[in-house]
């Protein structure tokens, strides 16, 4: 299951030694509710080895500012605490699997 991460864990998260991927989304919006089911698998599928979360823009406005986030579904992707990668609007998982195996 992807974690939950806000405006007050975030900062704490990057700090992970894993690959980090975030999921701007809100439940209002049609696109994140089809990207949404493909964060949930690629989350159990790389749990060992990449932290997977959803940052609900509605909730989480801070975030959403500080990484310039106009558009939803956007997938932000962290390593080492930085930002390396991302994708704006939804796509199929195979394009977000090949991401994150490019950054691990």
């Amino acid at each position: 299951m992807a974690a939950q991460f806000t405006d007050a864990n975030f900062d704490e998260l990057l700090k992970s030694n894993r690959l980090v991927v975030a999921d701007f989304w809100a439940e209002w919006c049609g696109p994140c509710r089809m990207v949404g089911p493909i964060i949930e698998e690629l989350a159990e599928a790389y749990k060992d080895k990449v932290l997977i979360g959803k940052v609900d823009v509605d909730e989480n406005n801070d975030l959403a500012a500080r990484y310039g986030i106009r558009n939803i579904p956007t997938v932000l992707f962290f390593k080492d605490g930085q930002l390396v990668d991302k994708q704006v609007g939804a796509g199929p998982r195979p394009m977000f699997e090949a991401k994150i195996n490019a950054l691990l």
